[in-house]
């Protein structure tokens, strides 16, 4: 129950409307709502990418994979006010993990060592008791994968789903099977397609009501690094799936939901591409830079009209390779413990950062200068996209991209063995990539000259709140949170902060209802805000 005395003072806090309406206000900061949201900063940060450290010992320890998957959720969606920053408690939750198939090259190969195939069951499952806890029902969660079905008991998923509540379920049927059977196909249309016409999702993926989390694999194939942008593939019914399809086959799809000049246009752009030197895309043949070149159309059009809530790398444990065989013995693939977790709003940034991390140079995938040219990205150089890193806490530091360590993830991607040039098949795509030419310079927004303190979220608060601030300059910074009465009972920082925003969490463990002051010292310039904790 909220005191008078404390209501009183709380208005000065969050301003006059909460004196009208308690309880909407209280909604909105975490006490109880009826949307779910990203954190605030996520949301105010859409061109970041930010990393998370995990510290799981081995790739068999589903606990601990379970609690990487519950903090990262309890860190990053939040109750939330309204639906123009969240999605209502009711909406259906897609999610998409990498469940691509992982044993039919090799039947000895046992599914222990096969893990690094797929998104991490444990991790996911963690993942949905967290948005769970927020007041979602477990019958409200879809997790979905068109492609061998036949695997996901053995890769964990099915007891996921009976733990969890969320729906799996055998959804690789032809399009013409699926649509004969109650909610299983959400068709979008793609009018500026390069290759697709109209694309059947499985639903509820790009249904009314619902929302979409892209959970992909830290690993590499035969595209590179998988990541997010192809993990994505997994979302249509098959065959329109089959992106990976060389250019002079068929996909099998109806005609009339195929860009009638998709062939031509295909083999165009591949040319043009050619003679802008898009690295490695001279590679001739079926499974050369033509085929890159429509595997990457297929993909960039699947990204243009799907618009999941967050982009999320799960690497607790990376693999090299392509599946089952990679430069591993015996040419099997290769785990490590690479226990990090990358996600942002773009996928295209995650990708990029995603592949610098896994020891390639971005500029030399093709992939990435298509999404440019089509506008949905416009960033290449991985140094140009700022860089967090992200604490279980819920706390953000923005953090030089050369800080995190790089596991070397080899790919089979466009091996260079032609023109006199003797590349391994297994291979690292790190040759140094001139970032100019061609592309824009992105517009930098406006930033502040000086620093900016932001009102701490969500206030009114009770176990924890975070606190943005921005520095127009690297400097040091100390953060103290004091009582009514300008005692200090905690410091959150004491330490010197790159230029840029940061966002810090005051936990509040053992502090009592009150009124609360956040006191910024930035290079001798102080500022202070004001805020509630409720218990």
């Amino acid at each position: 129950m909220i005191s008078r005395r404390y209501f009183i003072k709380s208005a000065a806090v969050s301003g006059a409307a909460v004196l009208l309406n308690p309880y909407k206000s209280l909604r909105g900061y975490g006490l109880a709502a009826d949307y779910i949201g990203l954190h605030p900063f996520i949301e105010l940060n859409p061109d970041a990418v930010f990393v998370m450290r995990t510290n799981v010992d081995n790739k068999k320890n589903s606990g601990a994979k379970k609690q990487v998957g519950l903090d990262f959720g309890r860190s990053v969606f939040k109750l939330v006010d309204d639906e123009k920053s969240g999605y209502p408690l009711d909406y259906n939750i897609a999610l998409k993990p990498n469940l691509t198939c992982r044993g039919k090259w090799d039947k000895n190969y046992t599914v222990e060592g096969s893990m690094g195939v797929v998104t991490d069951a444990y991790f996911v499952e963690g993942l949905i008791n967290s948005i769970k806890e927020l007041g979602v029902a477990g019958e409200k969660f879809f997790i979905r994968e068109v492609n061998c079905p036949e695997d996901f008991a053995d890769g964990g998923y099915d007891g996921v789903a009976e733990r969890t509540g969320a729906e799996l379920r055998d959804m690789s049927a032809r399009m013409d099977v699926l649509e004969q059977t109650e909610n299983s196909v959400q068709w979008v249309d793609v009018p500026d397609g390069v290759w697709f016409r109209k694309i059947p999702y499985l639903w509820p993926i790009n249904a009314p009501k619902s929302w979409l989390l892209n959970i992909s694999k830290f690993k590499t194939h035969a595209m590179g690094v998988t990541l997010c942008a192809k993990n994505l593939q997994g979302t249509i019914v098959h065959n329109y799936q089959a992106h990976c399809t060389e250019y002079h086959r068929s996909m099998d799809m109806l005609s009339s939901h195929i860009n009638p000049t998709a062939k031509t246009d295909i083999k165009n752009n591949y040319n043009r591409h050619v003679a802008d030197e898009i690295p490695r895309w001279d590679r001739p043949g079926n499974d050369g830079g033509i085929w890159m070149e429509t595997w990457a159309s297929r993909c960039l059009d699947n990204n243009s009209v799907t618009k999941p809530a967050l982009h999320i790398v799960e690497g607790v444990c990376g693999r090299d390779g392509h599946f089952i065989a990679g430069p591993g013995p015996g040419e099997l693939a290769t785990d490590y413990m690479t226990n990090i977790i990358i996600f942002g709003k773009n996928q295209f940034y995650v990708d990029i950062i995603g592949h610098w991390l896994a020891g390639h140079e971005p500029g030399n995938f093709g992939l990435f200068h298509l999404a440019i040219e089509r506008g949905l990205s416009d960033v290449l150089n991985p140094f140009d996209i700022p860089v967090y890193e992200w604490k279980a806490d819920g706390s953000a530091v923005l953090t030089p991209l050369g800080d995190f360590k790089r596991t070397l993830l080899k790919t089979m991607y466009l091996q260079k063995d032609y023109n006199g040039f003797d590349e391994p098949y297994w291979h690292l795509c790190n040759e140094p990539y001139e970032y100019k030419t061609t592309i824009a310079e992105k517009v930098q927004p406006q930033k502040p000259e000086s620093f900016v303190l932001n009102q701490n979220f969500p206030n009114p608060f009770n176990a924890s709140t975070s606190i943005t601030f921005y520095i127009p300059q690297s400097g040091h910074v100390r953060l103290d949170i004091c009582n009514e009465y300008g005692q200090v009972v905690d410091r959150l920082a004491d330490a010197y902060y790159v230029r840029g925003s940061h966002l810090l969490i005051w936990n509040t463990r053992n502090a009592a209802t009150g009124v609360y002051y956040y006191r910024f010292d930035f290079g001798g310039e102080y500022q202070t805000g004001k805020m509630l904790l409720l218990r």
